[in-house]
């Protein structure tokens, strides 16, 4: 990408203090920030909600479900410290937290945003590991729940510090209005750090999702091939669980991997110039997944729907009636009748 469309990657402070009308029209900027606003408040509302509820209901204290409430914190720390500042400074159509703040805003977002996929990968190896981990050889107890959690956590902090104490950096990303890793510096200090992070933050935890789901989608085929001979058919149930699955792919891919791409291909070729309207795109997208998140791994769970939706509609639930074969999890475990049951301890 050309630098110069973006000053503030050379650190021009006044690109911080005043509208960036050469990039957008002020009232442009004004549509964007009514949208990252509306897609924070969802999100801090949600994530909040899936929190609140969990804590509340003894049931819910799984742990399978550990990872869909470590998601919903990371995803809720995105919305507060990178939606909302955002909204801010897209309403003033620059950026006005200065060098300090930029720097600050940067670091949360990447924390929450790799701690967030980093839980996308750790819920898809579960899943794997319910459905197709045979004959007991896998029993997954609360530790392993826990150190998935804990791993998340200091892996993003591991790759994400390193940026404060000079080894890469937090710019300017898109129209200017928050920060993000520097994708664009050619510095070999930089560049190296930046490979590193692609890698280790995207490249693993992507290749760890579609693997994992790749192989459930595998075992689904198996069982319904298997029934077929047996002179079955494949059940609701299998069906409700692949659907699943392909919704969860899907939105990890339109959240993560546009913005994925961008920054590759702006590291392998630092001629690239991008509008940064386009830019701004498929960072939009990454922070959309406050909302995706909460919605397909949480609301779509039976378990978690029915103790959440009579929070949200005064003690109603229009789904209480629902077959329990809706529920996802329950899916998982019927599919993988021969895997072991999940551990309360």
């Amino acid at each position: 990408m050309n630098q110069d469309l973006h000053p503030g990657l050379n650190g021009n402070i006044s690109s911080w203090g005043s509208i960036n009308d050469a990039l957008l029209s002020r009232t442009g900027y004004t549509f964007l920030a009514v949208v990252i606003g509306v897609i924070s408040v969802a999100g801090v509302f949600l994530n909040v909600l899936v929190i609140v509820v969990t804590l509340r209901h003894r049931q819910l204290h799984q742990p399978l479900n550990y990872a869909l409430v470590n998601l919903a914190v990371a995803d809720l720390g995105c919305a507060l410290f990178g939606g909302l500042p955002t909204m801010v400074t897209n309403a003033m159509g620059f950026f006005s937290l200065g060098r300090l703040g930029c720097v600050l805003e940067g670091f949360a977002v990447a924390f929450f945003g790799i701690a967030a996929l980093s839980s996308v990968a750790l819920i898809a190896v579960e899943r794997y590991m319910v459905v197709c981990r045979p004959l007991g050889a896998v029993m997954f107890k609360t530790r392993h729940a826990v150190a998935g959690v804990v791993l998340s956590w200091v892996w993003s902090f591991i790759w994400n510090t390193p940026p404060l104490f000079g080894w890469g950096s937090y710019e300017l990303e898109g129209l200017l209005t928050s920060c993000a890793p520097n994708w664009y510096s050619r510095e070999p200090a930089n560049m190296s750090y930046i490979i590193l992070y692609f890698l280790l933050c995207f490249a693993i935890p992507f290749s760890i999702i579609v693997v994992s789901y790749a192989y459930i989608i595998f075992t689904l085929h198996q069982v319904s091939k298997l029934k077929v001979l047996e002179g079955g058919s494949t059940t609701p149930v299998e069906l409700q669980v692949l659907r699943m699955v392909v919704v969860m792919v899907m939105a990890f891919l339109l959240s993560w991997l546009p913005y994925a791409s961008f920054a590759i291909s702006v590291i392998i070729n630092p001629g690239l110039q991008i509008n940064p309207i386009i830019a701004t795109v498929p960072m939009y997208l990454a922070k959309g997944s406050t909302i995706y998140n909460p919605i397909i791994y949480v609301f779509m769970n039976r378990q978690f729907r029915n103790c959440a939706v009579p929070y949200v509609l005064c003690g109603r639930n229009p789904w209480a009636s629902e077959l329990e074969a809706s529920e996802v999890e329950t899916t998982l475990s019927y599919v993988s009748s021969k895997s072991p049951r999940v551990s309360p301890e």
